[in-house]
This record gives structure tokens, sequence and C-alpha cells, in this order.
């Protein structure tokens, strides 16, 4: 088990996109391993390797009683909506409701390099969405209207964990990765 401190809103590499994963190795499936830790630790419904500070695009989940993992995932979404609590790992503590695709079709890829399709509707269908969000550099605050987006500003600047200083890892945990960008 290798549960590993999560970067929190402010951190740079919460808004950088992630690269894309080219080497399914030992590395890339303890990057996971330590991302479904992490998450079942925490405890969250999803993690993306950015929020760890690994900078490729590798996710898991957690969503009614089954834990998974999508590498380099690519979205087909609804265009029936969804509007519903949101919350985040890396903005513990604050939920606002966000809306979202009501369902997806997610291709990508496991731990070992093996073609996956993941499809899913209502909570596993936002965990996913929002877990590739992170990939590309997106927090779910962004997707707010207006107002809401200000209430979840004002109520990040005045959680207790706004402007702690971030984890001293400045370099990836997982060795092949190289930086964390």
């Amino acid at each position: 088990m290798a549960i590993q401190p999560i970067r929190l809103f402010g951190d740079p590499i919460l808004r950088k996109p992630a690269l894309e994963v080219v080497d399914f190795d030992k590395e890339l499936r303890r990057l996971v391993e330590d991302l479904t830790d992490t998450m079942l630790d925490a405890p969250g419904a999803g993690l993306a390797a950015p929020q760890i500070g690994v900078g490729v695009r590798a996710f898991t989940w957690y969503v009614d009683g089954e834990v998974g993992h999508l590498i380099n995932p690519r979205l087909d979404l609804s265009e029936e909506l969804q509007d519903g609590p949101e919350g985040c790992l890396s903005i513990p503590d604050l939920t606002f409701d966000c809306k979202r695709a009501l369902s997806v079709v997610a291709r990508g890829f496991n731990m070992y390099g093996d073609p996956v399709v993941v499809e899913g509707s209502e909570l596993l269908a936002r965990a996913i969405q929002h877990e590739t969000d992170h990939l590309d550099g997106v927090l779910f605050i962004d997707r707010l209207d207006t107002d809401a987006r200000k209430a979840a500003m004002k109520a990040i600047r005045e959680a207790a964990w706004f402007g702690l200083e971030q984890p001293a890892v400045k370099v990836s945990p997982h060795p092949t990765f190289g930086r964390a960008l």
C-alpha cells in the first residue's frame, strides 16, 4: 500500500494537461496501485494522477462498490444532462451542484495496455468526466455557473486548508514518468 499526498487547489500541476501514457510497464501498474490506495484511503469516488503529482493520463474510480482505472481516456458523452452534487479530493470538504452528461462511453486502456470500454451513467458517468477533466487541467468548479463559481471560490478562500504548503514532492514517485509537470 502506497498512499500518496493529494495535491490541493492552487497546486500548478492541477491546471496542466497531463501527458499520454506510452509505456504500460511496472511503473504504470505501481501508479495505478498508488492511485487506488490513495483514493480508497481518502475516501473518494475517483482520483487522477495529477492529484498525486504525476502528470500522466491515468485515473481510478470507486463507484457502487466497483474499483476501476482508465489510461488515456477518450469520452463520448450523452446529450442528456444531469445536475447534482460534486466534490473533489483536491478541494476538500466542499460540494457544489455541477451539470454533467448523464451517461458516458469511455475508451482507453487498462494498466497492461489492453483496450477497454467503460459505459456508465449517473454517478459513474460523473466520476469519469470529473477525473478526465483533471487530466485536461480542468477542475469541477470551472464548470459551475458564474454565481456558483463565485460562491465556490469564496468557500475555498475561507477553507482551513487553503494556502497550506503543498506536499514537497518535486519529482514523481514513479521514476519512468520523470518530474511532475
